[in-house]
């Protein structure tokens, strides 16, 4: 069982790098795209000193990985060791491949499908605890030895990036190149809580012991009772919270106006739950 999650989180670390190689090969090339990152890096070399991408990237993720493995250890070295020889890889093979190559001339559209294409690649190697290599690597050894915040050290490596390419590129592109990198900023947060929300439920109601029995019983999730007292009238009682996954939304629902159709009901959407019931096996006393 084991080997075969091993397994399967090497399949999707490999399919994040290959979607990602995809976009630079169909859209990002073809169209004249600029973004951050590694790719962003290889595009100015390549543009102004004629150095192939797929080599840049390979020396320089190469190097980035030595560094990252000395300073962050070596558990960040195995998970990090597949992107980072794997992604030049395929992205030398993509661009040797003939037919493979520009697919739309609208610069938009361009923008808006390699953004699907690397926020969901780079999103499903994060999630599988791996790093991407490359440009990843700095902020998180400069958040180790100088405390530096990681996510304010890449906006600001990427938007240097960017703006390296001006060099050689026109500001309308450099336009589309800071909207490509918020395009997969977006879908990157996207897969990362995909299949990890859930929906919070709290119930204002007079009724709310047999509201909390029949959410154990019928739902079979866990219930807390908040001590709490009405604003007008001042009556005591205890608001029922609850969390549930989309599916038993409804049910939930149903279950309330059944037992008090007058029960004051608010909900709202959690990026993620952990604890018993969702990230732990349920257990009962």
């Amino acid at each position: 069982m084991k080997n075969l999650k091993q397994l399967g989180s090497i399949f999707w670390i490999l399919a994040g790098n290959t979607m990602y190689a995809l976009a630079v090969t169909l859209f990002i090339l073809p169209n004249g795209l600029i973004t951050g990152g590694t790719t962003g890096l290889a595009l100015f070399f390549y543009h102004q000193f004629g150095v192939p991408i797929q080599a840049f990237v390979s020396v320089f993720n190469v190097i980035m990985f030595v560094a990252g493995a000395v300073v962050l250890g070596k558990k960040f070295a195995l998970t990090t060791v597949i992107s980072t020889f794997y992604y030049p890889f395929i992205l030398s093979v993509f661009q040797s491949m003939p037919g493979l190559g520009k697919v739309t001339d609208d610069n938009l559209l361009a923008v808006i499908f390699s953004g699907l294409l690397i926020g969901a690649g780079i999103g499903v190697v994060i999630r599988e605890g791996a790093s991407t290599g490359g440009m990843d690597i700095p902020p998180l050894v400069l958040n180790k030895k100088m405390g530096l915040p990681v996510s304010v050290t890449m906006n600001g490596m990427d938007t240097g990036i960017l703006l390296l390419q001006i060099v050689f590129t026109d500001k309308e592109m450099v336009l589309y190149g800071i909207l490509l990198v918020l395009s997969y900023t977006s879908v990157l947060n996207k897969v990362l809580l995909l299949g990890k929300a859930r929906m919070q439920v709290k119930i204002v109601t007079e009724r709310y012991e047999e509201i909390n029995q029949a959410i154990a019983r019928e739902l079979d999730r866990g219930v807390t009772l908040f001590r709490s007292k009405t604003g007008h009238l001042k009556r005591e009682g205890y608001v029922v919270m609850s969390v549930v996954n989309n599916r038993e939304l409804a049910q939930l629902n149903q279950l309330i106006q059944k037992l008090d159709p007058q029960a004051f009901i608010v909900i709202h959407q959690v990026n993620e739950v952990r604890g018993r019931g969702f990230t732990m096996k349920k257990e009962y006393d």
